[in-house]
């Protein structure tokens, strides 16, 4: 099976930032695949998932709260890394934009107080796995990201093909 697009990019490179994944084309419309990267891939240590939890949590219910772009939003959750997450929108917004709305979603969760939105049994399949506190650092460190230094275009790598495979090394 050939590699899809995601593990082809060479992870030992990846900085925290907001990059385009993939932009696909369904029935004539756009949809963008951003991959919200929080943590270095294998350098950093990833996010526990109950953070995890309560980041999707949280800033997926930001955004489908968001008046300008509510309607825009597909889906937002984990990467199963837990080096980050994805967001799908619809159409193809610039990285630069999608950055200065997750600006605001995780400004809005570090500073979050209360009770994590559908945390409950009734509203999510695994209620108790929650950790507010620490989605709260989690993401007051991507805040710093955002502010300071986003990356937007994904390291480039030189590639060769190797028995059907794809080997990453230095250009």
């Amino acid at each position: 099976m050939d590699l899809i697009p995601s593990f082809q990019v060479d992870h030992t490179k990846i900085l925290p930032g907001v990059y385009v994944s993939r932009t696909d084309d369904i029935s004539g419309h756009a949809a963008t695949t951003f991959d919200i990267r929080m943590k270095r891939p294998n350098i950093d240590t990833p996010i526990t998932p109950a953070s995890m939890h309560t980041i999707e949590h949280v800033v997926a219910t930001f955004l489908r709260n968001d008046p300008e772009w509510k309607n825009e939003i597909i889906y937002f959750g984990p990467m199963g890394c837990l080096t980050g997450c994805y967001l799908i929108v619809k159409s193809a917004p610039r990285p630069e934009e999608i950055a200065k709305l997750l600006l605001r979603a995780f400004q809005h969760l570090a500073s979050f107080e209360g009770e994590v939105p559908g945390a409950t049994a009734v509203n999510c399949g695994n209620y108790a796995l929650h950790d507010l506190q620490q989605a709260k650092i989690d993401a007051a460190k991507y805040v710093e990201v955002l502010e300071n230094s986003p990356c937007f275009e994904y390291p480039k790598s030189e590639r060769i093909e190797v028995d059907g495979g794809r080997i990453f090394y230095d250009s």
